[in-house]
């Protein structure tokens, strides 16, 4: 496989995590709220993440530690504002205004008028088609909700690949996802109305940790692998198929049938994810963007470097 295959694959994995794990924490938030199923999952992924991978001292340089640190920040972001979101928005409109972060990061981040323009354009197309936002009223602070985890996925990409260059194997989310634990207990400590003593029994804690495996921990580190393949501007694109990964689990799982405007939205998405995904390998893990990248051969075998 390509270095961008590979990548691609790494995040269509990913993505598929994402939306299983999103679906069941569905039914969680309405037994702990949403803070607190985005807390559970969180707490439970730092505290997984802390005993298998077990940070090392000296393993890498302060200036990694902080860019692990603040993606900490962002993943307690995005994960605690997007369960917001879908608890007052249908899932897809949610997940429409979220995805604005990684098209937004490949409109400002990609290479030549294809890869700016055409992909991302034909991706929003079809997420717009894909979930109907026009359609229904329209809640003002779920709307403000699912921007807020769009600016701050955008921000996740660009952080998760900077660790990703910067730090050996999936060692960065062994302080990543703990400071994302802690960023969620403090939210919730400080949140009027997120009294979660009386609702936290057994049966719940059992949940959250299974969920937390599911959804921050396996995609969290398949991307991190992925944006190791694939540039910043490229796996933002190829993210535009996280709606159609969600609705092809709601028609599967829960019965949703989608109309022909979503059959067309998913056909462009899926185009838009299969062009980024055959020009947007990286040239070298940890390259600067701003000098070369590689791009798959039009017979599809060997990548080869050309100046940007």
């Amino acid at each position: 496989m390509s270095t961008a295959r590979t990548g691609a694959s790494l995040a269509l994995a990913s993505m598929l995590c994402v939306q299983l794990g999103i679906a069941v924490s569905v039914g969680l938030a309405g037994r702990v709220g949403p803070d607190g199923a985005a807390w559970l999952r969180l707490v439970w992924a730092g505290l997984i993440t802390l005993v298998v991978l077990r940070p090392r001292r000296g393993s890498m340089s302060g200036r990694a530690l902080r860019t692990c640190v603040a993606l900490g920040v962002i993943t307690a972001g995005v994960t605690m504002l997007f369960m917001v979101a879908v608890s007052r928005l249908p899932m897809g409109t949610a997940s429409a205004l979220e995805f604005l972060g990684p098209l937004s990061v490949a409109v400002l981040r990609g290479r030549g008028v294809v890869a700016r323009l055409a992909w991302p354009l034909l991706a929003g197309a079809g997420v717009l088609l894909l979930t109907e936002p026009w359609r229904g009223d329209v809640d003002v602070f779920g709307v403000a909700a699912a921007l807020a985890a769009a600016a701050c996925w955008a921000g996740y990409i660009v952080l998760t690949q900077r660790v990703g260059d910067e730090v050996e194997g999936v060692q960065g989310l062994a302080v990543s996802m703990p400071v994302a634990g802690l960023v969620a207990t403090g939210t919730v400590l400080v949140l009027p109305g997120s009294d979660l003593a009386g609702v936290l029994t057994w049966e719940v804690l059992l949940l959250g940790a299974g969920l937390a495996v599911l959804l921050p921990v396996v995609p969290f580190a398949l991307e991190m692998v992925a944006l190791r393949h694939l540039t910043a501007a490229a796996f933002g694109t190829i993210m535009c198929l996280e709606p159609a990964i969600a609705l092809v689990i709601g028609l599967v799982l829960l019965g949703q049938l989608p109309g022909p405007g979503a059959v067309v939205g998913l056909v462009l998405v899926v185009a838009a994810g299969l062009g980024a995904e055959r020009s947007g390998a990286r040239a070298a893990a940890g390259e600067d963007d701003a000098t070369e990248q590689v791009v798959v051969s039009a017979s599809g075998d060997e990548p080869g470097t050309v100046p940007r």
